[in-house]
């Protein structure tokens, strides 16, 4: 397990353990899993400063959403407790850590995140169908015919064993036509289907789920909570209760206003939609040696307005 995905299984225990431990109340449970084991482990594995670190940062972030989920002190049965699957982020869900109500079916998310603001990290190749996994639309012949030869070159150079440090101009050679066309992929789908793919690209980020994401600034000692309530499911009033303070739900896109490579880089394409998103894909290769894929780094850049965002000190 690599340093990132230790701190990141964590955080995700914190969490669930500072969720269980603001409510105090006989009606929880915490659902036994090996994702809850793997998460429990990462996080007792640290030092007592960073476990206390992470506890302070956790409960700063519960303490939070706690003014905006009733459901969470209030509904009736048990209120379960679990740490995700990872694989249920290929699956249009980026929740990492779940608050549930069986009863009503009620249910919350958190995606947790520690010092980053990466929303996904997608994987390009010759043999996979961007515009099928992250639209449902199949992607035109003429993106295979731009892609394939790229990453054949790539293939060969991979079994050659060669690094990426000793290729020549391999921005120039590789990222920088992968992404044009990528480029040229969006626009050309946005032609054939008006006014769907930039909001299906923002659901395949962000998931078919609403979430509060809390990123943990180790440096400042703050939590910074944002609610992408997407679909409307958050902030419910709850048997007469409602949030101490409101959450408002989200437009998804409709329009690319803009899409270009930022400004001094090969590497990076930015994305600028309506409502106020503007994406950011940076392509980068996943390891030191030649791989016949390359990965992308997606952060949301430019957030609307209206998202609600709070950042709380933990120090």
């Amino acid at each position: 397990m690599g340093i990132q995905t230790r701190n990141g299984k964590a955080l995700e225990y914190a969490f669930l353990q500072s969720l269980s431990n603001s409510l105090c109340t006989e009606q929880i449970q915490i659902l036994d899993s090996d994702q809850l084991t793997t998460a429990r482990d990462a996080y007792l594995a640290f030092d007592s400063e960073k476990i206390d670190d992470m506890n302070k940062a956790s409960m700063a972030g519960v303490m939070e959403i706690l003014k905006l989920e009733p459901g969470l002190l209030n509904g009736e049965g048990l209120l379960s407790l679990a740490i995700q699957q990872d694989s249920k982020g290929q699956t249009g869900d980026v929740r990492d850590v779940l608050a549930m109500r069986g009863l009503e079916k009620w249910e919350i998310g958190l995606s947790c995140k520690k010092d980053h603001k990466a929303v996904k990290h997608s994987r390009l190749s010759a043999s996979i169908d961007v515009g099928e996994s992250w639209f449902g639309f199949k992607s035109t012949d003429q993106y295979f015919k731009n892609i394939i030869p790229l990453f054949k070159e790539l293939d060969e150079l991979k079994q050659k064993g060669l690094f990426w440090r000793e290729l020549e101009n391999k921005s120039e050679n590789f990222y920088k036509p992968v992404l044009e066309a990528l480029n040229n992929e969006l626009k050309v789908l946005d032609g054939m289907y008006p006014g769907e793919i930039p909001k299906r690209l923002l659901s395949y980020l962000l998931g078919r789920h609403d979430f509060y994401k809390a990123i943990v600034d180790t440096k400042n000692k703050t939590t910074e909570i944002q609610a992408f309530n997407l679909y409307g499911t958050l902030n419910k009033i709850i048997h007469g209760n409602r949030p101490k303070l409101r959450v408002p739900q989200l437009k998804l896109p409709k329009r690319f206003y803009d899409i270009h490579f930022k400004e001094g880089s090969n590497t990076t394409l930015i994305i600028v939609c309506d409502e106020g998103w503007t994406i950011s894909a940076r392509i980068h290769n996943a390891s030191s040696k030649v791989e016949s894929s390359l990965k992308l780094d997606v952060q949301i850049a430019g957030l609307p307005p209206t998202l609600y965002r709070q950042v709380v000190s933990w120090n």
